[in-house]
């Protein structure tokens, strides 16, 4: 199996791959590499949408030229604890960004969402978050402010009254419950529409099947987060670790 960066052609291939519609598990097939690298290059170089090779060869080699100056003063250099391997840890980063991404987040959000997940206190300050993620304090404060609306993350006082983020395990239960109540906020928008453009017309149909889809979305999800609710506060069983 090819290791190491993609080369050029390999990219030419991906931008075949994109343009004929196959999934990115059929192009990390065909170039036997593992899908997670597909989609991180994807998702990098402008998305599905608008990946182009040449570019993305392009930015990938001005990345590497960037990323040697600063090795010293980046996350790659950062003690990491439990004995951990540093370049595994980046890698497995970059690959929790990428997967982030591809759920619709923006690049900065999600790099910080990563950031916040893989450390072990599940909280960092915006300077550690600065620091780590080589960024502005700006892109950050607009990250954070990103991440708050969707009640992925929640702010706290540390005892130096610094802002801390915080990944805590009820982040996930209270973030699927807002996508839940968004959803119902839908569907019952579209069912106001089916007085407005006339019930049995096929306009109103078509929102009244939407509103009922999204009616039960909304409550399975909500009840399913509520039943699994206990898991995020437990321990994994020895034969899931």
């Amino acid at each position: 199996m090819p290791g190491g960066r993609l080369t050029q052609q390999e990219r030419q291939q991906i931008s075949l791959g994109l343009a004929d519609g196959l999934a990115y598990a059929e192009i990390a097939r065909r170039l036997e590499r593992p899908t997670s690298t597909i989609t991180r290059e994807v998702m990098r170089n402008g998305g599905p949408a608008a990946y182009r090779a040449d570019l993305a060869h392009r930015a990938t080699e001005r990345r590497a030229h960037r990323r040697k100056p600063a090795a010293s003063r980046g996350s790659e250099a950062l003690p990491q604890a439990h004995g951990r391997d540093p370049e595994a840890v980046r890698e497995y980063e970059e690959t929790l960004t990428t997967v982030f991404m591809a759920s619709g987040m923006p690049k900065m959000m999600a790099r910080v969402m990563a950031c916040l997940v893989i450390a072990d206190t599940g909280s960092l300050t915006a300077s550690e978050l600065v620091q780590r993620l080589q960024v502005s304090p700006a892109s950050i404060s607009k990250a954070i402010a990103f991440l708050e609306s969707q009640d992925l993350i929640r702010r706290e006082r540390d005892e130096r009254r610094r802002d801390r983020y915080v990944v805590d395990d009820d982040v996930w239960y209270q973030s699927m419950m807002a996508s839940a109540r968004s959803t119902a906020h839908i569907a019952e928008t579209s069912r106001q529409g089916v007085g407005v453009l006339g019930p049995g017309t096929p306009a109103a149909i078509r929102l009244e099947n939407i509103a009922r889809f999204l009616d039960f979305v909304s409550e399975t999800s909500a009840r399913a987060a509520q039943q699994a609710r206990d898991i995020l506060h437990s321990k994994p069983r020895q034969d899931e670790v």
